[in-house]
């Protein structure tokens, strides 16, 4: 797909050879979207959107466990999305220790926190990050065995006939006291996190500010010039 949709950018270019240029927006294309330029948005939700992606862009720079920031942008793109901040791995990996999904968990919430910091209220923009947060903490507790209290064990058996296309159903075999429990548990580690999170941009509100500056000027920012800015 990628190399399909950089043939495609480098033939409306005119170009007789496909080049990084269009490697790299193909990328974007096909993780995010194509960008939507025809979507104009006021100033003070850009303003708003570059803060969130910085505080993304941000925690996962403070943070040791988590894939550097290839590149942050705030041109719309795709149906939804108005931002994004891309992280791209330095290597393959195939098994994932608790403080890393701990950390992955901070970077989604630092967009939600440094507009909570920032300009004191919260706005819907943090939707998709909420949802992955609340999946990642609720496997930690029921699919990995990461809670103290629960321990090692697995709650819920997925059930479901994948050759019909249906989707997997958790089947739930455990008590009502324990779902309290695993809901707690899974609280815990995402308030736990937040206020990790909120105390990284606090502490470093100067360079927050920066990037969120910079972004709003430039709207992409590269991973080169995100680490000089830092």
């Amino acid at each position: 797909n990628v190399i399909n949709e950089a043939a495609l950018l480098a033939a409306r270019r005119n170009k007789e050879f496909v080049e990084m240029i269009e490697m790299e927006a193909a990328i974007d294309r096909v993780i995010a979207g194509p960008e939507r330029k025809s979507r104009i948005m006021s100033n003070e939700d850009k303003k708003i959107v570059a803060f969130h992606e910085s505080g993304h862009t941000l925690v996962a720079a403070l943070l040791p466990n988590t894939d550097p920031v290839h590149k942050v942008s705030i041109i719309p793109r795709g149906s939804a999305a108005l931002g994004y901040t891309m992280q791209l791995p330095t290597e393959d990996k195939y098994i994932t220790t608790q403080k890393e999904i701990n950390d992955t968990i901070c970077v989604l919430l630092g967009g939600r926190s440094a507009e909570e910091i920032v300009f004191n209220e919260l706005s819907t923009g943090a939707q998709n990050d909420l949802e992955k947060v609340t999946h990642l903490a609720r496997d930690c507790v029921c699919r990995f065995g990461m809670s103290e209290k629960l321990g090692p064990q697995t709650f819920g058996r997925q059930q479901g006939n994948i050759f019909l296309g249906h989707d997997l159903v958790q089947e739930k075999e455990y008590s009502e006291e324990t779902a309290i429990t695993i809901d707690a548990e899974v609280k815990k580690i995402i308030f736990e996190c937040l206020e990790k999170t909120k105390n990284l941009l606090l502490e470093n509100r100067e360079k927050l500010n920066l990037l969120a500056h910079t972004l709003e000027e430039k709207e992409t920012i590269e991973r080169e010039q995100i680490e000089e800015l830092l």
